[in-house]
């Protein structure tokens, strides 16, 4: 690993470089094979969209931040750094011969990371860790979580619903995640599958946060944590407009592309409510500020 040390000391040498760009197709020929699988298996779902918006921004936040990333570039622990490379190759093998995208993408973003270590050092990383942290978004969570956690939010969801329009007198009726109302029956698992974009959503608040200059990891987690009952409101309200959709012009209409547009008016909301939550504690914070100044 001289080359390593190479570049980190000063001007590249033609052997430092070979190895750089080894490492750099080392890499392609890992990843190439598992995006034609997210894309194929992943990116395509409501669940995954963000996927490539997330390999996208990635790279250029990490362009972005390249000059901080060269200035403090010193190589890593040569140990700890084949360590992390070596469970992380075995990760995605594993992943890779028995076809779980979630394990195989979360030893990709590990190999990345070992070699990301062992070019330029902890201290990079550290001084950069919202780009580094970013691209673990691009590991899928397994369907079962997913489903195991959203499970009480659909039912939340469908009584929120239920008890909303029965302040205006609806016949509506609910058991469990359905939904009855007139001579409809609506399964709230299939209509609620918003909440499957709340992944999506954590991804999109991020990004936010970072283009407005604001990568503190507590601040991100004062918001992010708002994402869900704000996701869980825009949901309500998703599942509001389904069922008077489907009340007044039938199942057909709300299986239409009426229930995409459903969805899109789902996600905006919830970005609004995440865009007043973050303007709400910046105001907060602006007031507090101001109270701690003392008079001249």
């Amino acid at each position: 690993m001289s080359d390593i040390a190479e570049i980190a000391a000063g001007p590249p040498r033609p052997r430092a470089i070979a190895g750089y760009w080894l490492a750099i197709l080392g890499l392609l020929a890992l990843a190439i094979p598992t995006f034609i699988t997210l894309a194929r298996q992943v990116w395509s779902s409501e669940g995954g969209v963000h996927g490539p918006i997330v390999l996208a921004t990635g790279m250029w936040m990490l362009w972005r931040q390249s000059k901080s990333l060269a200035e403090l570039a010193r190589p890593g622990n040569l140990a700890a750094g084949l360590a992390i490379l070596f469970l992380a190759l075995v990760i995605y093998i594993g992943g890779r011969i028995f076809d779980f995208i979630s394990i195989e993408v979360l030893g990709l973003v590990l190999t990345a990371f070992a070699a990301a270590y062992l070019y330029l050092g902890g201290r990079a990383l550290r001084a950069n860790w919202f780009p580094v942290l970013w691209l673990f978004f691009l590991i899928p969570p397994p369907g079962w979580v997913v489903d195991r956690l959203t499970a009480p939010l659909k039912e939340f969801v469908s009584y929120g619903a239920t008890k909303f329009l029965l302040l205006f007198d609806y016949p509506i009726l609910r058991q469990g995640v359905t939904l009855f109302i007139g001579p409809y029956q609506l399964l709230v698992e299939d209509a609620c599958s918003g909440l499957r974009s709340l992944s999506s959503l954590v991804v999109v608040t991020l990004l936010y946060i970072y283009i407005k200059n604001k990568p503190s990891w507590r601040y991100s987690l004062l918001v992010v944590l708002w994402i869900v009952p704000v996701a869980v409101l825009a949901n309500i309200i998703r599942i509001v407009i389904l069922v008077l959709i489907t009340y007044y012009w039938g199942d057909a209409a709300a299986q239409s592309f009426l229930h995409n547009t459903a969805g899109v008016v789902m996600f905006v909301i919830a970005l609004l409510g995440i865009f007043a939550v973050d303007w709400a504690f910046e105001y907060l914070m602006g007031l507090r500020g101001r109270r701690h100044v003392q008079p001249a």
